[in-house]
């Protein structure tokens, strides 16, 4: 009944995740409209918008959905908002993400840094084909490889992990300090507004009612 009546191919799935066809203004608007109409309270909608963004600090590309759900549910969060908040990972936040992230983490443990956007981005990329190449050996007798992954892990995610803690806390707990009054402020305006159209409904009955009353 809701299913879309033309399937989207996936290089339109692709193009809409790089560039929504209303355009990114649209697509936060709509998310922000989505999130201050959620059934719960303020500080659990809060809570599920900081892990979803917290969750776009971490390397693992792919399971940011899955992973907002489970910190989401272990924070006591609104498993919805933290699945929408991880839209704050897009093509222009990850490459500040990314860089900020592998910089620090190589920073942190002592490592060579300065590795730009195309690098680590390059790096994913080998290392997906990689792995995907040692599952397919495991059916077809070819000889696997690991020295590409073991250089990815130590030089790109690694310092990607460990990098990403400190700025995904700050900017989910900053994302937490401003959203929880946000909705705060819109429900309760919101149930001032049901009230006061309830009260002109009701008025408006009453009315009638007298008016029939006088007809009699």
């Amino acid at each position: 009944m809701f299913k879309r009546r033309i399937k989207r191919s996936y290089a339109r799935l692709i193009a809409d995740g790089i560039y929504p066809r209303g355009g990114w203004t649209r697509a936060v608007s709509y998310v922000l409209h989505r999130l201050r109409r959620l059934p719960d309270p303020p500080h659990k909608i809060a809570r599920g918008v900081a892990a979803g963004v917290f969750v776009c600090f971490t390397p693992f590309f792919g399971f940011h959905f899955f992973l907002a759900a489970i910190l989401s549910f272990v924070i006591q969060g609104n498993i919805l908002a933290a699945i929408m908040a991880t839209f704050f990972g897009n093509p222009i936040t990850f490459p500040i993400i990314a860089t900020l992230a592998v910089d620090l983490g190589a920073w942190m443990l002592g490592l060579p840094g300065g590795m730009q956007l195309p690098g680590i981005v390059g790096a994913f990329s080998n290392a997906s084909i990689e792995m995907w190449y040692n599952f397919t050996a495991m059916f077809t007798g070819e000889v696997t490889h690991w020295n590409r992954l073991d250089q990815f892990f130590e030089t790109v995610f690694i310092p990607y992990l460990v990098g990403g803690i400190i700025p995904g806390v700050f900017t989910g707990l900053a994302f937490y300090v401003i959203t929880r009054p946000v909705i705060e402020a819109y429900q309760k305006g919101r149930i001032k507004r049901l009230k006061k159209r309830y009260e002109k409904r009701r008025q408006a009955d009453v009315a009638r009612a007298e008016n029939a009353d006088k007809l009699r």
